[in-house]
């Protein structure tokens, strides 16, 4: 799936495995591109492909490639008919970039829009200043849903989400959103249904230390930066299998 070396000019030198491999150590050890240790290629080259490769949409494509193998590895299909939608507000730093305030939860970064398949699986993901409200946020997320999610019939979601966006959806889209809502007599912390999902899944992310904060100057690298290590998280478990 990695894409073939472009014609004329000098023959591709570089072993694309390290290559790949460096951009996966960056996604995992956080570190700064021209940190990279010397036994990867140089951090010029390495960016550079990545910078294309985000460009031209590999990233994404890679991913839903691998989203379908694991989904058919597990006996599904590899279009998935229900979802669950969720957000995550994550802090900024010194890096030049848009950014937002999240009242709520007192956050000064960004916000991350995801929208998982029953196995925790990414489908789709937009990255907004933490300002942005969940339900504005949805919209943008649904208006970039691909091929992929064309079979989708159901999507849970929280009570943050509920109002003029349930009748938005049931407008343009053919499936549902569903709120699962905290029982009222619930004390402390409990598992919520089909939303424990996506929540699991921000972990997976946080996990890598690259998305612990928003380290990037524009959200379309983190939002590549998310497809990667979902991208990693996909490939190790198919090696299991």
């Amino acid at each position: 799936m990695i894409p073939l070396a472009k014609s004329g000019g000098r023959p591709r030198t570089l072993d694309m495995r390290m290559v790949v491999n460096a951009i996966l150590y960056v996604v995992v050890g956080g570190i700064q591109w021209r940190m990279l240790p010397k036994e990867y290629p140089k951090w010029q080259s390495v960016y550079g492909y990545f910078r294309d490769w985000k460009r031209d949409g590999i990233w994404q494509r890679i991913h839903e490639t691998l989203r379908a193998m694991v989904r058919q590895r597990a006996g599904r299909h590899k279009h998935p008919t229900a979802g669950c939608l969720d957000s995550q507000s994550v802090k900024t730093t010194s890096v030049p970039g848009i950014r937002g305030f999240d009242a709520g939860k007192r956050v000064n970064g960004r916000k991350r829009h995801i929208l998982v398949d029953t196995l925790g699986l990414l489908m789709a993901v937009t990255v907004t200043p933490a300002s942005v409200q969940d339900p504005a946020g949805a919209r943008l997320l649904l208006t970039r849903l691909s091929g992929a999610c064309k079979k989708l019939r159901l999507v849970w979601v929280d009570g943050g989400y509920r109002g003029k966006l349930l009748d938005w959806v049931a407008e343009r889209y053919p499936f549902r959103l569903r709120t699962v809502l905290r029982p009222k007599e619930q004390k402390g912390f409990a598992v919520l249904h089909r939303r424990w999902v996506v929540e699991r899944t921000f972990a997976w992310l946080c996990n890598h230390r690259r998305l612990s904060k928003d380290y990037e100057a524009q959200t379309s690298t983190s939002e590549a930066m998310i497809y990667i290590a979902m991208i990693r998280i996909m490939v190790r478990r198919l090696s299991r299998l």
